[in-house]
């Protein structure tokens, strides 16, 4: 077995898969998909927005920061994917792990509008050789209430999402509008992922 490599379902050598990010919503995603990463990684990355950063160039930008920080952690050789997530609207560009009252403004700020949703995934080969795709979804709030936003906020769906809210959570009863990938919306366009982990022979 080449070094690096395991054997896969069927057998054949498959290469090791590290995730940079602890989320435990792209685990389950990936689980979704029947993959199982061999390590776990946490990449020390600021996410602080430059100025006047396009949200596009933002995502990108923190996807591949976590991928070469990401990749002096692996425990050996294999293929490396990190990913980044953000909200943007006319208005806001949310980020992970926003306190609570960020969460509301956040909330406030998406209520009865359309926001977009994107995900920056790259996939980093032991060479140090880089492929990527960026997604974006559009999602319609309905117009929430004061009520209907506290409601959401004591429900802690809010914890570690961009946005301030999760949309397998509460606040689907208020998704009025969805177009694109609902995975990408979840935390990881599944689809692209897998296209790209098939691009170098990790997926049948």
């Amino acid at each position: 077995m080449p070094s690096g490599y395991l054997a896969g379902p069927d057998g054949a050598p498959r290469a090791r898969l590290f995730l940079a990010s602890a989320s435990p919503r792209r685990r389950d995603l990936l689980a979704q998909i029947g993959i199982v990463p061999d390590a776990i990684l946490q990449p020390d990355v600021d996410e602080t927005p430059r100025p006047r950063e396009l949200p596009r160039d933002y995502v990108a930008r923190l996807a591949e920061a976590k991928a070469v920080a990401a990749a002096s952690m692996t425990p050996g050789p294999g293929l490396l994917l990190a990913a980044d997530t953000a909200v943007a609207s006319s208005s806001a560009l949310g980020r992970m792990r926003r306190p609570r009252a960020t969460a509301r403004r956040c909330l406030s700020l998406l209520s009865g509008r359309r926001h977009t949703v994107l995900t920056a995934v790259v996939l980093r080969l032991p060479d140090g050789s880089r492929s990527g795709r960026i997604v974006e979804s559009v999602v319609g709030l309905s117009r929430l209430s004061d009520r209907q936003i506290d409601s959401l906020i004591a429900a802690g769906d809010w914890h570690g999402k961009a946005g301030g809210y999760a949309l397998q959570g509460h606040v689907a009863s208020c998704v009025r509008f969805l177009s694109g990938s609902y995975s990408n919306v979840v935390g990881l366009p599944l689809f692209e992922t897998a296209q790209l982990l098939r691009g170098r022979g990790w997926l049948p």
